[in-house]
């Protein structure tokens, strides 16, 4: 899922912001660092974000932090500085002293973008490798044989099992043939 991640170089700065979103109902995971690296680190392990930043941290300046984010992050550095230049869509300025509001709707705008987009990447059908397929196909044939159902029955089971265990369809077929094997 996603997450926002405040770098400050100061953490109670960090609070107050966490705080500020987290008072007007923002939903997502709140993540609080002073590093670049660590700004990294926690980015890498979720599927977007927005980095609330200033321009340097104690490692790395805003610009070439950028430059590493994964794909589905964006950027709001706060400044006081009205010729700092933001370089990308994914990078906005938010010039100090700025109102809640202005914070929220930054944040509430690059995180639907994120979610429009991902969405629309999930529509595209996966494509499997052979051995993925005949995983599932071994799977959806156990159940047919075992259960007397139609094979679109049973790929939808395979389907409705991997949505909501959250694991991948080719993991779920796995599993049904772990469990049934021991039979």
């Amino acid at each position: 899922m996603g997450c926002i991640i405040i770098a400050m170089p100061k953490s109670e700065d960090s609070n107050r912001i966490a705080e500020m979103l987290t008072s007007n109902g923002v939903m997502l995971d709140i993540e609080i660092c002073n590093t670049a690296s660590e700004v990294l680190r926690l980015s890498n392990d979720r599927e977007f974000g927005v980095v609330i930043c200033t321009k340097k941290l104690k490692d790395m300046g805003y610009f070439e932090l950028s430059q590493y984010l994964p794909s589905f992050f964006g950027m709001i550095v706060m400044t006081k500085d009205e010729t700092l230049e933001t370089f990308s869509g994914k990078t906005v300025k938010l010039l100090m002293p700025f109102k809640p509001r202005e914070l929220l709707a930054t944040v509430e705008m690059m995180t639907s973008t994120f979610v429009r987009t991902i969405r629309k990447k999930k529509n595209v059908p996966i494509k499997r490798s052979n051995p993925q397929k005949e995983i599932v196909d071994k799977a959806k044939r156990l159940l047919m044989d075992r259960n007397a159902m139609t094979e679109p029955e049973a790929f939808r089971y395979i389907q409705k099992s991997s949505m909501d265990s959250g694991r991948s369809m080719v993991e779920s077929a796995q599993m049904i043939l772990m469990l049934n094997n021991d039979g």
